[in-house]
């Protein structure tokens, strides 16, 4: 399953704790295309059916199922620039994770 670094857990907080939004706001991962290693991140209001939900220190993920099978073994990292802007990152879990 896909896990998120503790820099991608503050970052979803970040972008999904502004009070009008309803409490399931997540990140939404889906393949794009007909590769599968391009990925679409987009703010949701709660998951889809058949999504898996990936949920860490109230930092929610919903990844769609074709996703879901490509991220298996992937982590979800953020970083954010001098700017403010938030880039996400798929990388392989670290050993033992």
């Amino acid at each position: 399953m896909l896990t998120l670094t503790d820099g991608a857990v503050a970052a979803i907080r970040n972008l999904t704790a502004k009070p009008e939004l309803p409490a399931q706001t997540g990140l939404r991962l889906m393949a794009q295309g007909d590769g599968e290693t391009s990925l679409q991140l987009t703010l949701v209001e709660g998951p889809v059916a058949g999504d898996q939900v990936v949920e860490e220190r109230g930092a929610r993920v919903y990844v769609e199922p074709v996703a879901a099978a490509v991220l298996e073994d992937k982590a979800l990292d953020a970083q954010v620039n001098e700017q403010g802007s938030v880039a996400f990152s798929v990388s392989d879990q670290p050993h033992g994770a």
